[in-house]
């Protein structure tokens, strides 16, 4: 023993220090980690970040962030990080080759949490599906359609396309067409058509509905008819006008188109 203390002493002592260093850093590092996981959550939810993202990114937040402090703390202990990073970053390439599909969702997703194009509870119109959003995860975006079916669309391929959010405006104009005989006086039709929509609570007073003439052809007159409504209610505005103009063109004896056509017959004999 009394060979080995001077030595043990002394090994201690050039040791020692960097120990304490080295566990001073990892506890702070660790507790720094943690509370900028949680920062972001907050911030994430403030701005309305979907539940379902928030405890995702704060994991992934939190494991980078102390890989970082491992990373510092073995620098500290005089081993080579030079080729420990380089061995995590091949690692992740080929990972990141393995999985790009997947990466590329989750990079869209991240792009749609941040620019915000749209929001759960919003119509929207995106990869050719139309519906509610039910959903944001970082892969994929579940929408809700009119018949209660559940489209599941990667994230990819709605950053990929054009994307229409119907309710982001808070109110909507609902585009629908009527044809009735072209026998039928103009007037007449647009006072059955306003009256329909003088009925529903649903369709807004301003700004007015639209009831307009878009066109002629041999025994049908067409009308453009564009009520405004508030976002949620635009397929019960849709469906009340389709079955009560109906309705009241038949109460009014309004007339539906009958298309003709000339015929001229050219006898042989």
């Amino acid at each position: 023993m009394e060979k080995y203390l001077p030595l043990l002493i002394e090994k201690a002592t050039l040791y020692l220090p960097k120990i304490l260093l080295a566990l001073i850093t990892l506890i702070v590092g660790f507790w720094l980690a943690n509370k900028i996981a949680s920062f972001v959550a907050k911030t994430m939810r403030k701005r309305g970040a979907d539940e379902t993202v928030v405890p995702f990114m704060m994991s992934i937040i939190t494991v980078l962030l102390k890989v970082m402090v491992l990373i510092s703390v073995a620098g500290m202990f005089g081993v080579e990080t030079t080729s420990f990073i380089a061995l995590i970053g091949a690692a992740g390439l080929a990972v990141g080759l393995a999985l790009q599909g997947s990466l590329a969702h989750f990079a869209s997703g991240v792009m749609i949490l941040v620019f915000r194009p749209y929001k759960v509870g919003d119509l929207v119109s995106i990869a050719g599906f139309t519906g509610v959003v039910d959903s944001i995860t970082v892969f994929n975006t579940v929408l809700r359609t009119p018949d209660n079916k559940h489209i599941i669309i990667p994230n990819g391929s709605v950053t990929a396309g054009p994307i229409t959010n119907i309710s982001g405006q808070g109110t909507i104009r609902v585009d629908m067409q009527f044809a009735v005989s072209a026998a039928e006086d103009l007037d007449k039709v647009r006072k059955v058509i306003q009256q329909v929509a003088s009925s529903s609570p649903l369709i807004l007073k301003n700004p007015p509905i639209d009831i307009l003439v878009n066109g002629h052809e041999i025994g049908i007159t067409k009308f453009d008819v564009r009520p405004w409504c508030m976002s949620e209610h635009y397929w019960d505005v849709y469906y009340y006008m389709q079955e009560n103009v109906k309705k009241h063109f038949v109460s009014n004896g309004v007339l539906a188109p009958k298309p003709a056509m000339d015929l001229n017959v050219n006898n042989a004999n």
